[in-house]
């Protein structure tokens, strides 16, 4: 049996593991071994990459191009504190935009103001319109039907409503 508790484990469950190195420094050494063993390429593989890279830096876009597109931002803020920076800013707008909706006056108060129509939820939106052309033809008929109906000025002398020198002059 085993030191180690995983290797029990494995032993009793009968899991051949390799057994683990007692120097740290192997394990550092066997991934340093590894990853330089990955990272060893033939010529040719050098050579395209090292051309694949320098293709995409040819066409890699400029500073100002990049801060065009809002992928940049011209800050002086250091890189690392941009992100930071920028929801800030949006956090600062946003708590502007609340207040302003916060002092929003409300429906009614914009009724009594006339800046609203009275009433003017209980009606379709598409039909308001409408609405308001029929209203103002009705008042525009009334009043058309209130002067047809006015008295004449000699009648209102009569009845002592204006004096004789009060009676307006008729164009002819």
């Amino acid at each position: 049996m085993s030191d180690d508790p995983k290797q029990a484990s494995a032993d009793t469950a009968g899991i051949n593991l390799p057994p683990r190195p007692s120097d740290p420094a192997a394990v550092v050494d066997s991934d340093n071994a590894a990853s330089a063993k990955r990272d060893t390429f033939s010529p040719d593989e050098r050579s395209h990459r090292r051309d694949s890279l320098e293709k995409h830096l040819q066409i890699r876009p400029d500073a100002q191009d990049l801060k065009n597109r809002n992928i940049l931002h011209d800050t002086p803020a250091a890189p690392g504190l941009q992100s930071a920076q920028h929801e800030l800013e949006r956090q600062r707008a946003q708590d502007s935009l609340k207040k302003g909706l916060e002092a929003r006056p409300d429906r009614e108060e914009l009724e009594e103001r006339n800046i609203l129509p009275q009433n003017s939820q209980s009606i379709a939106p598409g039909l308001q319109d409408k609405q308001r052309d029929l209203e103002r033809h009705m008042r525009a008929d009334s009043l058309d039907k209130a002067l047809k109906d006015r008295p004449k000025p000699e009648k209102l002398v009569e009845e002592g409503i204006l004096s004789k020198d009060e009676v307006p002059v008729e164009d002819d």
